[in-house]
């Protein structure tokens, strides 16, 4: 009677067990899609409860597998926090938006070591494609677009960005990866090979010559590396990104890189000059007429950089130690001290190699400083800007970016005087992170 009893009660025990899996199932069937690399189809189980069909779609296992294999599920998830989220591997997302010394910060990334996979910009070929097939860009569409990319650039895959890539990769080769020599994890064996026709002499990568490249070698290459880190200045808002610090196969951190938006403009105007031809207008013989389309599109980018700003620094329980915000101002000012500051945020080591870089690319010589140029003499670059922008466009970005520029700690200026003092500091001390 006994065994009869406590038979009973397994039986319930594992009927309930099953009725949970189920609705878990059905509920993270309906989110997953199925993933592929370059090289071949995905053929992994995507949890202990899900198995991918030839036709693409998910199945469960039988019941009876399913109850027994629970506490095998529970045991691998106890490992999962012992070892860390993503297997111990680092995921650094480096925000920020054109002209606020991206470039220049990423390559403290860059320059880590063989130990890490850094990729400069690769939304630029979502944006391009997504703007090409609509004649302008959707903000939805596009975060969702940019989300799902960086999600699988994370985890080594490349196949969903083939697909924005024009013209399309022929067996996952291209000639067209935009600004590939920027990303020295493509500059090197086996990911450079040697290129085949002069046409693709242009390719340079560290004073090497690359061919093509490879996606497929890319994305082992990548598998291969510790950490990895993507520098983008596409994504306008972080809580867009928010399932990625939801997938347990990524360990996420999200550093946000700011400047003073008169400093941006004053860049911008300088690199990008036709698209800046109004504003170049409006200095030399005119007043800003304050509801031009032009003037809007900066209020929205400020506006865009303090809501995504203010939502990490609130530290959500979704962002709790994974949100830094950095000021390009304090990078030039403190190049070693902010980089430490960056590693010991990202939890990878601060390697000798980062450090000779930073001490010979923050004093460049002033050859050396072009407008795209990564070699900045830190100390002169950041108050360069206050010698190039008239007062009266400084004014307009004080009227349209106030609350950012409050936000980020930018002094506001009353008069040309002060704005070319270099005596005057136009930027308060202020402390950001908790993490």
């Amino acid at each position: 009677m006994r065994i009869k009893y406590t038979i009973s009660l397994i039986f319930i025990v594992a009927i309930v067990i099953i009725e949970k899996e189920n609705n878990i199932i059905s509920k993270v069937s309906d989110k997953l899609t199925p993933k592929q690399t370059p090289q071949t189809p995905l053929q992994y189980n995507v949890s202990a409860h899900l198995v991918l069909k030839h036709n693409g779609s998910y199945s469960a296992f039988s019941k009876l597998d399913l109850a027994f294999v629970h506490p095998r599920r529970r045991l691998e998830n106890f490992t999962e926090q012992v070892e860390g989220r993503g297997g111990g591997k680092k995921h650094i997302l480096l925000m920020a938006t054109t002209r606020t010394g991206s470039s220049f910060v990423g390559e403290f990334f860059n320059q880590q070591g063989a130990n890490m996979f850094y990729l400069f910009e690769p939304l630029w070929h979502v944006e391009k494609m997504l703007t090409l097939e609509t004649g302008g860009t959707n903000a939805t569409a596009s975060a969702k677009a940019y989300r799902d990319v960086l999600r699988q650039l994370f985890l080594c895959d490349f196949a969903l960005m083939e697909t924005f890539i024009n013209p399309l990769p022929v067996d996952h080769v291209t000639a067209a990866l935009f600004r590939r020599e920027s990303s020295s994890s493509l500059c090197v064996e086996p990911v450079c090979t040697p290129f085949v026709k002069k046409v693709f002499e242009r390719y340079h990568c560290k004073a090497r010559r690359c061919g093509p490249l490879n996606l497929t070698l890319a994305s082992e290459s990548c598998r291969q590396k510790e950490h990895r880190a993507i520098k983008t200045v596409r994504v306008r808002q972080l809580e867009t990104l928010r399932p990625l610090t939801e997938d347990p196969r990524l360990d996420v951190r999200f550093i946000q890189l700011v400047r003073d938006p008169r400093a941006v403009l004053a860049s911008r105007m300088v690199a990008f000059s036709a698209k800046y031809k109004n504003w170049k207008k409006w200095a030399v013989d005119g007043e800003v007429p304050i509801d031009d389309d032009e003037v809007k599109k900066l209020k929205g980018n400020c506006d865009n950089i303090r809501v995504s700003a203010e939502a990490g620094l609130k530290q959500p329980y979704w962002l709790r130690g994974r949100y830094m915000l950095v000021r390009y101002e304090d990078i030039a000012r403190f190049p070693m001290q902010k980089a430490a500051e960056m590693y010991t945020f990202a939890g990878i080591p601060f390697t000798p190699q980062v450090k000779e870089w930073i001490l010979k690319n923050t004093q460049a010589s002033k050859e050396a400083s072009g407008v795209y140029s990564t070699q900045k003499n830190s100390s002169e670059q950041v108050e360069k800007w206050r010698f190039s922008i008239p007062f009266k466009l400084a004014q307009v970005v004080q009227k349209v970016c106030g609350p950012t520029m409050r936000l980020f700690g930018y002094k506001f200026v009353n008069d040309e005087t002060t704005l070319t003092d270099k005596t005057i500091s136009l930027l308060e001390e202020k402390m950001f992170n908790f993490y």
